[in-house]
């Protein structure tokens, strides 16, 4: 055996031995005697293996041409252009995404190769692909050199004509997801490479086997104002990407997302409060015992940015969450039932934790009686007990479930387990009425009082009207005329209504 044969043998390609060695041939004469043939082989030998992709993951953009397996997921229509010769014949392509388990990409088939695929290909075939990688509009894209239907071989992809959120994986296009709309944001421009401005917004979307984010480009960004927490709709026509190690569904051009009249359900998996820990990102979930008003700050860039605090509490514990930009405006009432994911978990006001709720944050408020109000319930309730208080009390008493419809602060605080037993600074009664908050009658006697004499000692966060002090596990807004400074440790005392204490003192 010759050295040819011995370099063909050791290649795992398709090309057959008499094109190998016709390619070795001139690969030797094309430099002029400057390498023998074995040497010529290798050179060969390293340019096919160059082209061949294991796997369509393995595909980038500035490839040389690849060869690669894949399953036909869609076939576009033939769309027509004009050429830039004014004397050539109108130019033809025609859009196939072809899969394997490790992903999706979309091949450009041209003018004769169109014209056959929308004769001869059918979802489901198997092809054998050479062309070259490009970015395209839509993502990754292969230019197609060339394209034959391979029988023999074996694609492990399932083709689904309406996906779960469970069944997205990277490079998935043509998706189709019916799913419950869990947030939105507003709409975002940017500066493209070419000098033209691009717009861009998000909305996130969970169906029963998970939640994902959704990118809308251009002038689909426009739909995410159309929609609001709690809608169900259908995306159509997207595709799918990473970011940041989580898949997005992307809806460009041809994408659709329209409200459809299904039931589909969002059930939150929620970590208990007392087991998150300093820079974990994690879903949590609660009912809101206290809300501070939005503030706005100056950013180093110069423009202005805004927060929101609120407190959520569950079975286990309690942690004040902060809401950045957008998130601030959100509609979060006392006693409202409340899931945040994908929230940062740092350090707060004097050791404090805190849950930071950002651009990649969701906020959901909950129906009353859902059964994702019951999840959240659910994952955030542990032995039973509260942390505040440590009363023994079965989960049906306590969590979301037990908050009353009214929406009073003090009702929330009773289920909550924040009652006239507490100490003043716990925003209870300074008259010690005693008595346990643990029984729907007590939280709803302490609804009824709509003002109570408190004492609360906090740091002042926020100068101005209101005043804003924090304790390091609560917020407090403040009426009162005496001039106080940032970082100034003051104690109030007077009546507190609606969460905002009317200080007579202030010392």
């Amino acid at each position: 055996m010759g050295v040819i044969e011995d370099v063909y043998e050791d290649l795992d390609t398709d090309v057959e031995f008499e094109e190998f060695e016709a390619a070795v041939e001139d690969k030797v004469e094309q430099m002029g005697g400057l390498a023998d043939e074995e040497t010529a082989a290798m050179l060969i030998a390293h340019e096919l293996r160059d082209e061949e992709a294991d796997t369509i993951a393995d595909i980038e953009p500035g490839m040389n041409d690849v060869k690669f397996l894949g399953k036909v997921t869609s076939i576009g229509d033939i769309r027509t252009f004009e050429r830039d010769d004014e004397d050539a014949e109108e130019g033809r392509v025609c859009n196939v995404d072809v899969a394997d388990a490790s992903g999706s990409v979309r091949v450009a088939l041209w003018d004769d190769m169109a014209a056959a695929a929308e004769e001869q290909l059918e979802v489901g075939q198997v092809l054998r692909v050479m062309g070259r990688p490009k970015e395209g509009y839509s993502g990754l894209e292969v230019s197609a050199d060339k394209v034959e239907p391979d029988e023999d071989a074996e694609v492990d992809v399932q083709v689904l004509d309406t996906y779960r959120v469970e069944d997205l994986s990277l490079g998935a296009s043509d998706v189709d997801l019916v799913g419950q709309v869990l947030d939105t944001d507003s709409i975002r421009t940017f500066d493209r490479d070419d000098g033209s401005e691009g717009r861009v917004a998000n909305l996130t979307v969970g169906d029963e086997t998970g939640r994902v984010r959704v990118t809308l480009w251009d002038d689909k960004a426009d739909l995410t104002e159309e929609f609001e927490a709690g809608e169900i709709v259908e995306i159509g026509d997207g595709y799918v990407r990473e970011r940041d190690g989580d898949l997005e569904l992307h809806v460009g051009d041809r994408g659709t997302v329209e409200r459809v009249d299904e039931d589909v359900e969002y059930v939150p998996e929620t970590t208990n409060i007392a087991d998150v820990a300093i820079d974990e990102t994690v879903d949590i979930g609660g009912g809101v015992i206290e809300t501070d008003p939005k503030r706005t700050f100056d950013r180093d860039d110069g423009s202005e940015g805004q927060v929101r605090n609120v407190r959520i509490k569950d079975d286990t514990g309690e942690i004040r969450v902060a809401l950045w930009g957008d998130k601030a405006d959100r509609e979060i009432e006392l006693a409202d039932r409340v899931v945040f994911t994908d929230v940062e978990i740092q350090d707060g006001w004097q050791d404090d934790l805190e849950a930071s709720a950002n651009w990649r944050s969701t906020v959901t408020v909950l129906d009353e009686g859902s059964d994702a109000a019951g999840g959240a319930a659910d994952g955030a309730s542990g032995s039973g007990t509260s942390a505040a208080d440590g009363d023994e009390r079965g989960a049906g008493d306590t969590g979301l479930g037990a908050f009353g419809e009214d929406g009073q602060k003090a009702a929330a605080e009773a289920v909550a387990g924040e009652t006239a037993g507490d100490d003043g600074n716990r925003g209870g009664s300074s008259g010690g009425d005693g008595g346990s908050a643990g029984s729907g009658g007590t939280a709803a006697a302490t609804a009824e009082r709509s003002a109570e004499d408190v004492e609360f000692t906090g740091t002042v966060v926020q100068t101005g009207d209101p005043v804003v002090l924090d304790d390091g596990q609560r917020t407090k807004s403040v009426e009162t005329d005496t001039s106080l400074r940032l970082g100034e440790e003051v104690t109030v005392r007077g009546t507190e209504r609606d969460g905002t204490i009317d200080a007579d003192d202030v010392f």
